[in-house]
């Protein structure tokens, strides 16, 4: 059985192996990496090859060069190159291998072999996963030596983008796979996977979003709360600067018509955070079976870069408007309404903050509970349908 297994699964490989895009693909990673390590940081600012850009955000003395290398790794190159455009390239590539081993007379020739159907297709499977897994690990070793060399630290944690990315690709190579056996045709399940994938995109967008909002919702009750509190200590202390002239001390608070009016604003963003808070709370409860595909990468940079390692590289000066607290502290002060967007840097370090707290069970747990369900709703399929 093992035997059997193994010449279906090179039997795929060669057959990957034999497509011009794939090695287009390999080559492709390595100018990715080639570009990649034509980035360098000193205590300058930032430098391409020996030219020196003349304005730069952060030096190697704000952002160590292990940093700044591990950052672009995470959150630029593996995000846009290897779950992007070698994404779009892999599924190019393994679209067609259902489709053809359909359509071509190789199904009816493997299945008069002692082999059970569901083997087959798990097999079919698995290569597929192959290209990706091939494309990955060169692309991990290439930026492993990058930024041991040019960032001076040896960081064996980014391997971790291996069973990252596969995992990535699986969900929707999953997906290829039964529009493949549905419709036998490679540029439907082509399209209709390409199609589907921007639909989970556009929903983690719209989760991040309702997220955001929420949370400035919470920034904009913490505002007032401490708005009503600096104002109701001012009362107290005019109560007792009356006391002290002797003069007459009128009963309970006094008539302060902007304590009035910060209590029916915080009452009205109370019951705006009670709205935010049902719409962020149904809207992850209808998209926590569905598979997360931006989350799963999202994973690999909180994993390798720590949320006070990420503060230094979007905040190297330092800015007050990052900082929760004396955000909330400060627009208490002020006179004028309170207005939180969700593009608003402190929102935007409260939101990343919750999003770091969604642990391996809700991204990738039920990612894979979906890919189980689908692979095994192929497996159903290939096994009961007549060729």
């Amino acid at each position: 059985m093992m035997r059997q297994t193994l010449a279906l699964f090179l039997d795929a490989y060669r057959e990957l192996n034999a497509r011009k895009l794939f090695w287009i693909t390999l080559v492709l990673s390595v100018l990715v990496v080639g570009a990649y390590a034509c980035i360098g940081i000193n205590q300058t600012g930032v430098t391409i090859l020996w030219f020196q850009m003349e304005t730069s955000p952060f030096d190697s003395d704000m952002v160590p060069p292990r940093l700044f290398y591990s950052f672009i790794f995470s959150f630029l190159a593996v995000p846009f190159w290897l779950t992007w455009i070698a994404t779009i390239l892999a599924l190019i590539t393994t679209a067609s291998l259902i489709p053809d081993f359909l359509s071509s007379g190789a199904v009816e020739l493997s299945l008069s072999k002692p082999i059970r159907r569901s083997r087959l297709l798990l097999t079919k499977f698995l290569s597929g996963l192959l290209f990706a897994a091939l494309q990955v690990v060169v692309f991990t070793i290439a930026s492993f030596l990058v930024i041991g060399i040019r960032g001076g630290s040896w960081e064996f944690g980014i391997f971790l983008a291996v069973p990252i990315v596969i995992l990535f690709f699986s969900y929707l190579y999953s997906i290829s796979m039964l529009l493949a056996l549905l419709t036998r045709s490679t540029m439907a399940a082509l399209l209709l996977t390409l199609l589907i994938w921007f639909g989970l995109f556009s929903i983690t967008v719209t989760d991040d979003m309702l997220l955001s909002m929420r949370e400035a919702r919470v920034m904009e009750v913490q505002i007032y709360e401490r708005r009503e509190q600096i104002q109701i200590e001012g009362e107290r202390n005019e109560l007792r600067r009356l006391e002290a002239l002797g003069e007459e001390i009128p009963e309970g608070e006094l008539a302060n018509p902007l304590l009035l009016a910060t209590r029916e604003q915080l009452q009205d963003r109370r019951a705006a955070l009670r709205r935010a808070s049902r719409r962020t709370g149904l809207w992850t409860l209808l998209r926590t079976p569905m598979p997360k595909t931006t989350e799963t990468i999202d994973y690999l940079g909180r994993s390798l870069i720590s949320m006070e390692e990420l503060e230094k590289i979007m905040n190297p000066a330092g800015d007050e408007e990052y900082d929760v607290e004396k955000t909330i502290d400060r627009r208490a002060r002020g006179i004028m309404r309170v207005r939180m967007g969700f593009d608003d840097p402190a929102v935007a370090h409260r939101t990343e903050v919750i999003q770091r707290e969604r642990g391996f069970g809700w991204t990738i747990g039920t990612s894979l509970g979906f890919e189980l369900v689908v692979v095994g709703v192929c497996c159903l399929i290939f096994s009961r349908r007549d060729f």
